[in-house]
């Protein structure tokens, strides 16, 4: 196997070390050297995977806080994807989803592990699920391995420990070893996570540290191909910025007009029995009954509109200088032509804070360490079946093949990536494996795409509100939301109402009545979980 000369591409992206570095610069072209070393082997894959990151906590995505050149860059040199979903609003099941390509319903793995303890005041006992990614699953990664790929998972794994862990499930490299949620010790060291020592280095970053590891790993794999999972614990909480980050942010907050509106708007559980209007809750949002953070009176909880979070927009940075990183170990290696990119998150933004215990309250000096950011113009928030919950970034960059500068509105779905990135690799297809994934190979060539309908199935309450389990499709501009505690619908055209303000389902009523029933023999075929009544 040839391998491709260090100079045939120098042109480095450089590292965002402060606020407002310049975006990357495109890719050089290929030279004839590497165009050959490109052709006798396969690309390598770099899944760059953020935990907690909104649909619109990226510049490309519409904000105007948060400074993302890299990721930014990266659109311009792939197909951002607009209407891309995780396969649930919470980390765990969407996790297992893009590695098996199976919907978390088929899979019985369906919640955040280990999940949420129950409660008393809660009408329904969860669905049993899963407490770990099943071993006998074919993941994509060992998929990869099959055909020659080193493979690698940098970050958080969050689908079982010990037997469960990565090293059992086709990557050969792993680190740290640790299989929760947030990581153990936050962003800085002392790390409490093994494989992780920071020794003298006590300002290091987590992110930075995570980002190291992917290099070397880059470097030493270089001959390739490899499979680079990059799978962050930012932008989850705790949220912990970087101090040079958070520094320029509070210049940057200190200097910009503040904005217009409130700080926060109430949501109810639309599957209460006379569930509350959106005036009601403007209205009870300046009853004195409703000023604290918490679990509210009227089962409300409040949701965060805007994104001014310092800490927070530091970490998005952190993420945005990670690929940076990445992008310019690959550009320095002369490995850019030949390596696909997809840069997603897990599930939407947490505008919404933990209430995991519902006697949680927040006090008023520290909310920016209980919400993260706001997700408008999309509803709702992590934990919620609404927009804001599941609706997030995707790019995908496919040097040679894919489309550059370009937008696709299909929509899209987290089991779809494990037959994409077999197409996109020349690799087999696995039927049997995959068997809810689509690829979307084509929409990212710029060819003819159609998803069809994409369905949700979550049978527990969330920590993130007090809505009702439920479960949803998508179809087309339709989706239909369905609760189980007294079978509330809800129709949105997300078409004309992304913001998912005008619930049609009476209106509707046969649409509404079609997709509820299509959902319903989705949830038989896949053996879908319910909850049970207490």
């Amino acid at each position: 196997m040839t391998r491709r000369p260090l100079a045939a591409c120098l042109v480095a992206l450089g590292v965002a070390a402060t606020l407002g570095a310049c975006a990357a610069e495109p890719d050089a072209p290929a030279s004839s050297t590497e165009a050959v070393a490109a052709a006798e082997r396969p690309p390598n894959i770099v899944f760059f995977l953020v935990d907690d990151m909104g649909w619109r906590d990226v510049g490309v995505f519409g904000s105007t806080f948060y400074e993302t050149p890299h990721i930014d860059a990266l659109a311009e040199q792939g197909v951002r994807f607009t209407n891309a979903y995780a396969a649930t609003h919470v980390c765990s099941p969407t996790r297992a989803s893009l590695l098996t390509g199976k919907y978390p319903a088929r899979l019985r793995l369906t919640d955040w592990l280990p999940g949420r303890r129950e409660h008393a005041f809660e009408r329904l006992l969860s669905a049993e699920k899963l407490a770990a990614l099943p071993l006998d699953e074919v993941t994509l990664a060992e998929a990869f391995r099959e055909h020659g790929y080193s493979t690698a998972i940098f970050g958080k794994w969050h689908l079982g420990g010990g037997e469960a862990g990565p090293l059992n499930q086709g990557f050969d490299v792993q680190k740290p070893d640790f299989p929760g949620s947030t990581p153990r010790g936050g962003y800085f060291p002392p790390y409490l996570m093994a494989g992780l020592v920071a020794e003298g280095e006590e300002d290091e970053y987590l992110t930075d540290r995570l980002t190291d590891f992917a290099v070397e790993f880059i470097e030493e794999s270089q001959d390739g191909p490899f499979f680079l999972y990059l799978s962050h614990f930012a932008v989850h909480d705790p949220i912990e910025g970087r101090p040079d980050l958070v520094l320029g942010y509070r210049e940057k907050a200190a200097r910009t007009e503040p904005p217009a509106g409130p700080d926060f708007l109430l949501e109810g559980n639309p599957d209460d029995p006379e569930p509350l209007s959106r005036a009601q809750l403007n209205a009870l949002l300046e009853q004195p009954s409703h000023q604290e953070h918490g679990v509210l009176p009227q089962d409300t909880v409040k949701i965060k509109q805007h994104q001014d979070n310092v800490e927070f927009a530091a970490m998005v940075t952190a993420v945005d200088d990670s690929l940076g990183r990445v992008q310019s170990t690959l550009d320095r290696l002369g490995l850019t032509g030949n390596t696909i990119v997809v840069f997603y998150s897990d599930n939407g933004g947490m505008s919404a804070a933990n209430f995991g215990n519902p006697a949680r309250k927040v006090p008023p000096d520290l909310l920016d360490v209980a919400y993260s950011t706001s997700n408008l113009p999309l509803r709702g928030a992590k934990g919620w079946l609404y927009e804001g919950g599941i609706r997030v970034p995707l790019i995908v960059r496919w040097p040679g093949a894919g489309q550059t500068g370009a937008v696709h509105d299909e929509p899209v779905i987290s089991p779809d990536f494990y037959p994409t990135l077999l197409e996109m690799a020349g690799l087999p297809p696995r039927p049997d494996q995959h068997v809810d994934g689509m690829s979307f190979a084509a929409a990212v060539k710029g060819e003819d795409f159609e998803r069809g309908p994409i369905y949700w199935h979550f049978p527990h309450y969330s920590n993130h509100g007090m809505q009702s389990p439920g479960g949803a499709i998508r179809d087309g501009a339709w989706k239909l939301l369905e609760y189980f505690e007294n079978g509330t619908v809800q129709l949105f055209d997300l078409e004309n109402d992304a913001g998912e303000q005008r619930d049609l389902a009476t209106e509707q009523s046969a649409r509404a009545a079609e997709l509820r029933d299509r959902l319903h023999a989705w949830r038989e075929s896949v053996s879908a979980a319910m909850p049970r009544s207490r």
